[in-house]
């Protein structure tokens, strides 16, 4: 497809165009964004909970940000870093990408990153920045599917994303032990 995007509409942080057929949003203030897998010394899988307006609903995820919104000059790993401490109040003394790909890529030009974020310190407790109502939840491991299907019964709205994220814990994209 050779034909350029025509902005639809614009506003401070997303951007509709068309391009064919098509019609995607883009970011207009980051590219990308970070889903951190953590989990705490006491082999407990960190999840944020917070309202999201699109869906009108509570959400259960782990933490998770935009790349490039506050430094331009953001890498992967620095925006991981950053939204575990404030989302969460732990701190990673190691972060490793696992694989990047598209939110949906029928909607969308964003792409998301898994990041696995080990060797946490307990900084704060979290809970977001100023524009944000966080609230932390850290559930064993070995409890977390169970915990999020019960999640789910309650009317919470869940991502997708979250049961790749169970998959990345211990292994790598490819199935190998991390």
């Amino acid at each position: 497809m050779d034909e350029q995007p025509k902005t639809m509409w614009e506003g401070k942080y997303l951007r509709l165009v068309t391009r064919g057929r098509w019609e995607y949003a883009e970011r207009t203030n980051a590219g990308s964004a970070v889903i951190v897998i953590a989990v705490t010394p006491e082999d407990k899988l960190v999840f944020v909970e917070q309202f999201r307006v699109p869906m009108n609903a509570n959400t259960i995820e782990m933490p998770a940000g935009l790349v490039g919104d506050i430094d331009a000059h953001d890498t992967l790993e620095d925006a991981a870093r950053r939204e575990l401490l404030e989302e969460t109040g732990w701190l990673a003394s190691e972060v490793k990408v696992l694989m990047v790909g598209p939110t949906s890529s029928g909607m969308s030009n964003e792409l998301v990153a898994f990041v696995r974020a080990r060797g946490l310190t307990r900084v704060h407790a979290g809970g977001g920045d100023e524009t944000e109502n966080i609230t932390v939840h850290e559930v064993p491991v070995a409890d977390a599917p169970r915990w999020l299907s019960a999640k789910m019964a309650e009317g919470y709205a869940m991502d997708a994303k979250l049961w790749a994220g169970l998959w990345l814990i211990d292994r790598d994209p490819d199935g190998s032990p991390a």
